[in-house]
């Protein structure tokens, strides 16, 4: 199955790496660097699914998943980070809490990627 997915990620050599990990798997994937840009593309035009960072300047994952969510509520989204805590409490566990039907640990692998996306599709 082709999709139609945004990637948020605002390091260059992830963004890269996956979006070639992406478009070799058959997809079409609109590359954002940023949250805002990422909530513009994604209000611009219809997607299957969003991936988007937690941490990234200007704003932040959580927030992109919450107006995501606001607007497209059933946009499939998947949440990604390289750590980070409120208190006790991680950042992914937030995201999931709020509306990413899968989360990613990064670093991330290819299969890890892809079995995260055939579950978020099949929920």
């Amino acid at each position: 199955m082709t999709l139609n997915i945004c990637l948020i990620e605002d390091d260059p050599t992830i963004r890269k790496a996956l979006s070639k990990v992406l478009e070799r798997e058959g997809h079409f994937v609109a590359v954002c660097s940023n949250g805002r840009e990422g909530l513009n593309i994604a209000s611009s035009r219809p997607f299957d699914l969003v991936i988007t960072d937690i941490i990234m300047p200007e704003v932040e994952g959580i927030e992109v998943i919450q107006k995501l969510r606001q607007h497209q509520p059933d946009l499939r989204i998947i949440a990604m980070s390289g750590g980070g805590r409120v208190g006790n409490t991680d950042f992914l566990e937030i995201a999931k809490s709020i509306g990413a039907h899968e989360v990613l640990y990064k670093p991330v692998t290819r299969t890890e990627v892809m079995q995260a996306i055939e579950r978020c599709m099949a929920q």
